[in-house]
């Protein structure tokens, strides 16, 4: 008799999806396969390896079992067709990009970015021929106007780091969709449990699993994910995914691997090459942190709105930047696409400018001073200063980090007692 194929929720997703127990030993737990390498079953299975003819493990560079289940949980979390695991979110980025760009290609981004995405994008790809326009996101048809023949991607994040305001993410898949241009989405702030991006116009996700995936400050990655509904055949936009490619007998990953096609490239021929490979060890650390994602995302959401709403009355703040609030420009935009609640991300000015903002950095003592966002930790930091410190003085004010910002990720800590350190701090 066969299983009945069911339809799982959130949590159970969160903790089942691509494990099963170890066929040996019959371990429950994802094992940590600290290998390099992996005995092929003769020469003709590993030359069909090589050629993509069959799927399996070859070297740790390109495929691990303990990451393997990593990218299959998180593609399922984000109801999407596959995922490519990597060694950071700028990894993951540049994964993506490079899969898409050729030289002299172009691209649209948000300028209301994690501050090292906008100096990756400004500086670092540049120098690769990928030139960038940013275009404020609170008016979608910004996007639009720049669109040029060889604009080959639009880029944006779900919420914005540092000041977690939002992107009419459907408005933005229309636009590219009428271009045929793939919309990038950065999931990271929002994980899959607040919005999935796939669900609203979104081709390709990119993640820092650094941050809430793993949730407890303990290991760097990054990871890709194929939602399998961009055509890549429509058009010769994008050679290396519809043409043939000589290093694998000129099979075009688009036509051989039909929606999961993308992923293919990224893993057999970006990965490969770029090598930004992520680590079993750290895989198994993440995967852990995913069983709990659902219980953590919903706790960090409902300690914001508290610290927020406290915050705005606050007689040193003179704005707090959280969509949570009703009176906040993106507060509809929130219930429209986070329905159990905005995260834990938001940004606070405060009145006397940035010696109030050192203050209050330097007092603070249960909030970690730390270049980090979403640990079970309470965090602050001086974004100007740091996280967006590489970015002219009109691009900090575009990306909601001015001298006058602090940054607040909100833990799992007793709300009274994050509400109490803020309060000690800020005065």
């Amino acid at each position: 008799m066969t299983k009945k194929k069911m339809s799982y929720g959130f949590a159970t997703r969160a903790i089942h999806s691509g494990a099963s127990p170890e066929p040996i030993t019959g371990a429950r737990n994802t094992p940590i396969y600290q290998t390099t390498s992996y005995v092929f079953k003769n020469t003709e299975h590993a030359e069909r390896l090589f050629k993509l003819e069959d799927f399996g493990f070859i070297y740790s560079r390109l495929t691990n079992p303990t990451v393997s289940v990593l990218e299959e949980r998180l593609a399922n979390l984000e109801n999407s067709r596959a995922a490519v695991a990597c060694s950071s979110g700028h990894a993951s980025q540049q994964l993506a990009f490079a899969s898409l760009l050729g030289k002299n290609d172009h691209f649209i981004a948000s300028n209301k970015l994690y501050g090292g995405s906008i100096n990756q994008f400004n500086k670092t790809f540049r120098k690769f021929g990928w030139d960038c326009s940013f275009v404020d996101p609170d008016n979608v048809k910004n996007f639009e106007n720049e669109i040029k023949d060889n604009t080959k991607l639009i880029f944006i994040e779900t919420l914005s780091n540092p000041d977690g305001s939002i992107v009419d993410i459907e408005s933005v898949g229309k636009i590219a969709s009428k271009y045929h241009i793939p919309l990038v989405v950065d999931n990271t702030l929002a994980t899959p449990f607040l919005h999935n991006p796939a669900n609203w116009g979104a081709n390709i996700i990119t993640h820092s699993l650094t941050k809430f995936i793993c949730g407890n400050g303990t290991s760097m990655g990054g990871i890709v994910i194929d939602c399998g509904n961009f055509n890549f055949l429509k058009d010769d936009k994008y050679p290396s995914l519809s043409q043939p490619d000589q290093s694998y007998n000129n099979i075009r990953f688009s036509e051989t691997f039909g929606d999961f096609g993308f992923a293919m490239k990224v893993k057999a021929d970006t990965l490969r090459d770029l090598g930004c490979t992520l680590s079993p060890q750290n895989a198994f650390y993440i995967l852990n942190g995913i069983e709990t994602l659902n219980l953590r995302m919903k706790k960090h959401s409902d300690n914001a709105l508290i610290v927020a709403k406290y915050l705005q009355n606050h007689s040193k703040v003179s704005s707090v930047s959280y969509a949570g609030l009703k009176n906040n420009k993106y507060y509809d935009l929130g219930k429209k696409y986070f329905p159990y609640g905005v995260g834990s991300i938001f940004t606070i000015k405060l009145k006397n400018g940035y010696k109030a903002c050192v203050s209050m950095v330097e007092k603070a003592n249960l909030l970690s001073h730390v270049a980090n966002v979403g640990d079970t930790r309470s965090l602050i930091i001086h974004p100007a200063s740091t996280t967006h410190s590489q970015l002219s003085d009109e691009e900090k004010i575009k990306a909601g980090a001015g001298p006058d910002v602090i940054r607040l990720s909100i833990g799992l800590e007793d709300i009274d007692d994050i509400i109490l350190d803020i309060d000690n701090a800020i005065r």
